[in-house]
């Protein structure tokens, strides 16, 4: 999920926006911690990144572009590779290394979040290149797509009115026919995405950014990432800083149903927030105001409707951009306009960039991959980096699902789906009437596609690197800050807490106190007490006001 750090959306991660994260597609992956490249390897680690001019013309002229490759099939490191798209700020004052970024997600492009919120990492560039990724399968970096726009199939998939617990079979072979268009349509990315290969990846990036040890700020799916990646690199760890901290062991039924339950509470605040406001489309009375949200999703679901990019918006989709714009107040003003618009108007533009993470852009054609030749893992072929242009519309949800799955290892049977189905859509829809179906739907998303890792459950913990920071806020509707204790706790004496007392999702955005404690560790090294605080002051990180517990 990611932190929410400008107006522009990105698709939150499952925990923390809709669907529940978990490990990788496991076969052929080590589960020992190894800092030496392994035989293979050598010519990766052997890059440097050459920078550039950003190509996007509405990029910051003070953004850099470059990229990086990597092998498709770290268990065939001879094999196809794939390109990895990078961006940077360069350092302001005394430069003393690079800081690597990761937005959250799964699935948030990195390279186009950091163009649209850089501002809120400038004092970083006092002493830091700040650098980020668009990760395997995402953004311009091979983008996975289940063929939104491109196959009327896909399309009826996606927007099909309701998961009939009355008839299991038939969900069931939907749910296989959905897996089976995303693997149509992605090409060989799909099965090689996940934490593990991810984490890899960022090692790669390391040492083509030509640091000894990964210094890093991972939010949301991001913490998740970073925590693997100090468990397979535990050496290669500088100062590593972990904001919104995921779980590394909770189901994910119950996952997927405190997420619900969160966001219903953030709904049931903006929905408030709104009546107050002449302008709100659901008007002025809260209770009316909170039945007319849950009508027009119902009405969407039943009726779809076309959109300018191919395909259709439903309920469904309306319900995973109203979970965009929930994370953080900022965005409360935007999500109300961009309602009113579909309400009042029909026109699903702006709420669509919600649900889409900004990305309008039109699908590409079948097969997967970026241009240039595409390879199957085993043999050559290498993929290049993908126009921004030819992004599918469909990234952000396509990589969610394709990340969180391949970091699953459970694949239940049909009988214990059939089984289990009409408890758990009792117990979503208790949870939350708005957001209940739809995080039921990502959990079943799994259903059908290849059993995923056991790393991250069975191994990533009592992690023997440098000190991390980790960082829980008390409000966080997203990710618990019972996941940061439970987490320290498995990583063991590595862990360091910050205790933010405020509300939202993540810290660093949000609190002046956290941004400063934050950057005092990235810039300094300097690293709060365990179990120290900072306090809901409900100022945001550019306010004057400021202070410690």
């Amino acid at each position: 999920m990611p932190a929410k750090l400008t107006r522009r959306p990105a698709l939150r991660r499952g925990a923390c926006a809709g669907v529940l994260t978990l490990a990788l597609l496991g076969a052929g992956l080590p589960v020992a911690a190894a800092d030496a490249p392994a035989p293979g390897l050598s010519r990766f680690y052997g890059q440097k990144v050459a920078w550039g001019a950003c190509e996007s013309p509405d990029m910051p002229r003070d953004l850099q572009c470059g990229k990086v490759t990597v092998p498709l099939d770290y268990a065939h490191p001879g094999g196809a590779t794939l390109d990895l798209a990078l961006a940077r700020y360069r350092a302001t004052g005394k430069q003393h290394g690079s800081l690597l970024l990761n937005f959250g997600g799964p699935g948030a492009p990195g390279v186009a979040q950091l163009a649209a919120s850089g501002k809120a990492f400038m004092d970083l560039t006092n002493g830091y290149d700040v650098v980020t990724f668009d990760p395997r399968g995402v953004g311009r970096s091979s983008p996975v797509t289940c063929g939104a726009g491109q196959d009327p199939a896909a399309d009826a998939a996606a927007s099909d009115s309701d998961l009939d617990v009355r008839r299991p079979q038939t969900l069931l072979t939907r749910l296989r026919q959905s897996a089976e268009l995303c693997a149509k349509y992605s090409g060989p990315v799909l099965q090689h995405m996940g934490t593990v290969d991810a984490a890899r990846d960022m090692d790669v990036i390391r040492q083509a950014l030509g640091r000894k040890k990964l210094d890093y700020l991972g939010f949301s799916y991001g913490t998740r990432l970073g925590a693997v990646y100090a468990a397979r690199f535990p050496h290669k760890v500088g100062h590593i800083a972990l904001d919104g901290v995921d779980t590394l062991t909770e189901p994910l039924s119950e996952q997927g149903r405190a997420g619900a339950e969160g966001q219903q509470t953030a709904l049931d605040s903006f929905v408030d927030w709104c009546a107050d406001d002449v302008g709100c489309p659901f008007g002025q009375d809260r209770r009316a105001a909170r039945d007319q949200v849950v009508q027009l999703v119902r009405s969407l679901d039943a009726n779809p409707v076309p959109t300018d990019f191919g395909g259709t918006f439903s309920g469904q989709d309306l319900v995973g951009a109203i979970g965009q714009g929930l994370y953080s107040k900022q965005l409360w003003p935007s999500l109300e306009r961009a309602l009113a618009s579909l309400v009042e108007d029909g026109d699903t533009r702006r709420v669509l960039s919600f649900a889409t993470g900004g990305i309008t852009a039109p699908p590409r054609s079948e097969g997967g991959g970026s241009g240039g030749d595409k390879g199957n893992g085993k043999g050559g072929g290498h993929t290049g980096l993908t126009d921004t242009q030819a992004v599918p519309v469909d990234n952000l949800p396509a990589a969610l699902l394709a990340i969180n799955c391949a970091d699953d290892p459970d694949r239940p049977s049909d009988a214990r789906v059939t089984k289990d189905l009409k408890d758990l859509r009792s117990a979503y829809d208790e949870a939350s009437p708005v957001f209940g179906r739809y995080r039921l739907t990502q959990l079943l998303m799994c259903y059908g596609r290849p059993k995923g890792t056991d790393y991250i459950r069975d191994e990533v913990k009592d992690v023997p690197s440098a000190r991390m920071l980790l960082i829980g806020t008390r409000g966080d509707p997203a990710t618990p800050y019972r996941w940061t204790v439970e987490t320290a706790e498995r990583l063991g004496d590595s862990a360091v807490v910050l205790d933010n007392k405020g509300d939202g999702h993540t810290g660093y955005a949000s609190s002046k106190c956290v941004h400063r404690k934050v950057n005092d560790f990235l810039l300094y090294g300097s690293l709060p007490p365990n179990g120290s605080s900072c306090p809901a002051d409900g100022n945001s990180w550019s306010s004057s006001a400021e202070g410690d517990e």
